[in-house]
């Protein structure tokens, strides 16, 4: 039987040498590790779950003693939160083999509470940029000015790629009936009914310019006798880049963000997929007569930026939500893209 490779842990990243063939991909997860596990599991909003909760609302799915066993493995929110990097590995080995480079998984604070800002560190050695939007608002992670500006002066070389994805915004409004609609209408027990996300990355695209906002949290419609996904509505004409060449869907997830597009300008920023939502339970973005929601949004080169910005939930590069060859054809567009 072959084994992994060793793991290894607490190092400083080596950078990787440029070559115009071999894109450079890293990701940069915007919370407070610290922040996010040490969460109060008695505060029922804004939170992760324990992976207690997670065992007992997915049981029986999570009692195999590499998730159940406190030998093994976490069982407080920090073992959820180990849960996303665990699920982001296929994504990382898929990329690997496309470009001969490792894919890094930068934290804004991890686990041993060191920081890392958004920087050259991080943006000299990449090519293409994911920024996980996975920052609940109450950790009060903002962007700061000089972050900012290196996140221009990145964009500014041409070639390179920003993808920025803040997570769903559940339960925005005081009002309890309206936030019980929406936790009816994703159903899923893990999410409270306040999870508000984004603080980060909000704060990161109003600093560029970039006029998307993320807003809800709406569950797909799924292929009927499944839990995939309905295809996307794919507005092909747009798609000069093809970064969407060859995808049909992306994985399923109980609530995603529509990204709301808050400027007029058509010419400047396009939505170039729309996701069908599961109309099945009420829901007060769908009672306003939508049936879609923005899925990937995408920003061309202009107004000073030599690179591309795309909108994207970061859970469709995560493996616990599914993963099919069409997910997979779109990280090897991404990881391609010139």
């Amino acid at each position: 039987m072959s084994k992994t490779p060793a793991r290894t842990y607490n190092q400083n990243h080596s950078p990787r040498k440029y070559s115009r063939s071999h894109r450079r991909v890293s990701v940069y997860t915007s919370w407070s590790y610290p922040g996010e596990a040490n969460r109060d599991p008695t505060e029922l909003d804004n939170r992760f779950s324990t992976m207690t909760e997670v065992r007992r609302a997915l049981w029986p799915d999570y009692e195999t003693p590499q998730w159940a066993d406190p030998r093994r493995f976490q069982q407080g929110i920090s073992g959820s939160l180990e849960l996303f990097f665990w699920a982001w590995v296929k994504f990382q080995q898929v990329v690997e083999e496309i470009t001969g480079h490792g894919v890094p998984m930068f934290q804004r604070v991890d686990q041993a509470g060191f920081t890392l800002p958004l920087d050259e560190r991080v943006l000299d050695d990449a090519d293409t940029l994911l920024v996980f939007g996975l920052d609940h608002n109450v950790t009060e992670q903002v962007a700061a000015p000089e972050e900012i500006e290196a996140v221009r002066a990145f964009l500014g070389r041409e070639g390179t790629c920003l993808v920025i994805g803040p997570h769903h915004d559940v339960g925005h409004s005081p009002d309890m009936k309206e936030r019980t609609l929406e936790y009816a209408h994703h159903g899923d027990a893990l999410v409270p009914r306040q999870q508000r996300f984004g603080g980060y990355t909000r704060s990161l695209m109003k600093g560029l310019g970039i006029p998307v906002e993320n807003r809800w949290g709406l569950r797909p419609a799924v292929v009927k006798g499944t839990n995939r996904s309905a295809p996307l509505t794919v507005l092909k004409d747009l798609d000069t880049r093809g970064w969407l060449t060859g995808v049909q869907n992306f994985n399923f997830h109980m609530h995603l963000p529509h990204y709301a597009v808050t400027t007029e300008d058509s010419r400047s920023i396009h939505v170039l997929a729309r996701q069908p939502i599961d109309l099945s339970k009420p829901h007060p973005f769908t009672n306003a007569g939508n049936t879609e929601f923005n899925a990937l949004v995408w920003v061309p080169p202009g107004g000073g930026r030599a690179g591309d910005v795309l909108v994207a939930d970061s859970t469709i590069f995560s493996t616990l939500f599914g993963a099919d060859e069409s997910l997979e054809r779109f990280w090897k567009n991404l990881a391609t893209a010139h």
